[in-house]
């Protein structure tokens, strides 16, 4: 299992260092969220202030793009980095696509599984020099001149990951993709219950009939702290992302699955009073072990191999600020060997 990290940078700088010392950590991996800046610059400049780490857009927002530009700026990430370079794509819900962004909206599964085929189909005719001839409900792309084809990437394609939550995404991914982002808002139930059966789907469509060399990236919540003061804090923390994550009702389904379908309602009323204290004091601590592995950073890591060690190759590590650099390594190695 391999250790990813990533950041809400408020700039591509602050990103790009981010990257640069999450490699002087030594995880394998580090993904540019897209919060505040674009996630394409972030992997640009910061494959120019690393070497080893792999770099991944974690994750970029596919509906608010189009297959060439997003097949286009993956290309140049891939040369760029030297091939350290995967393309994590998301939907995102369908709020932010039609009132931040001002673009359409509808069947997201079938349109994101289009978005991926509309990719390869742009990169194969770079690769081969043949026709391009994509024709889909939502994307058309039937022109590629010389002048305009960059032709074969020395690395090779970089490879495409999706973010999932609900079967329809699930099972598109294990179709089209090379991985799986798992999202924060998952259990182990969950993933054993539902996400990988989807994914076994998925494959099958594809004519492949389980997950060999396929990525799966496990989810992230931990709460970590040697003293009590330091468990408390992070619990804390980690019971605001809960409750922010559960008042969505995309992400539901792992609430349905425990039988906490009613939290969500809850939680979702309160969001839309701003009520986010109020939210936080709903999450309980059945709940919080539920999503996330809590104790010291041992005992942490450990939880973490014992809940995905067989079922997932990644996982985004939340290292604590100001923590023992040489500490972390030892447990990345962990999770490597685990």
């Amino acid at each position: 299992m391999l250790a990813d990290t990533g950041s809400y940078a408020q700039s591509v700088d602050a990103a790009a260092a981010g990257a640069a010392d999450a490699e002087a950590r030594g995880f394998d991996g580090w993904h540019a969220i897209e919060t505040q800046c674009d996630p394409f610059l972030s992997c640009a400049v910061a494959a120019e202030r690393t070497e080893r780490i792999e770099l991944m857009t974690g994750i970029a927002v596919a509906f608010a793009r189009n297959p060439m530009s997003v097949a286009v700026q993956a290309n140049d990430l891939q040369a760029l980095s030297g091939g350290r370079f995967l393309l994590g794509l998301g939907s995102q819900i369908r709020p932010h696509i039609t009132k931040r962004y001002s673009m359409p909206w509808g069947k997201p599964a079938a349109r994101m599984r289009e978005f991926v085929l509309a990719i390869r189909a742009i990169w194969e005719a770079w690769e081969t020099g043949g026709e391009l001839n994509f024709r889909g409900e939502f994307y058309k792309h039937t022109l590629m001149t010389p002048f305009f084809d960059p032709g074969p990437n020395p690395h090779g394609n970089p490879p495409i990951l999706l973010a999932a939550v609900g079967p329809l995404m699930t099972r598109t991914a294990g179709e089209v993709a090379d991985g799986m982002l798992c999202h924060h808002f998952s259990t182990e139930r969950y993933v054993r219950e539902a996400t990988i059966p989807k994914l076994l789907e998925g494959r099958e469509l594809a004519g492949k009939h389980d997950l060999d060399g396929f990525q799966v990236t496990a989810p992230a919540m931990i709460a970590v702290g040697d003293t009590e003061e330091e468990l408390t804090k992070a619990i804390a923390s980690v019971k605001e992302r809960l409750a922010f994550y559960g008042s969505t009702p995309a992400y539901r389904p792992p609430l349905e699955l425990h039988g906490w379908g009613d939290l969500q309602d809850d939680l979702n009323l309160l969001s839309k009073r701003g009520a986010w204290d109020e939210m936080t004091a709903l999450i309980s601590d059945e709940v919080l072990h539920e999503f996330a592995a809590v104790g010291t950073p041992e005992e942490a890591i450990d939880e973490v191999l014992r809940r995905y060690g067989d079922t997932c190759s990644r996982i985004t590590v939340p290292v604590p600020e100001g923590a023992d650099p040489e500490r972390w390594r030892g447990l990345f190695e962990r999770l490597r060997q685990g």
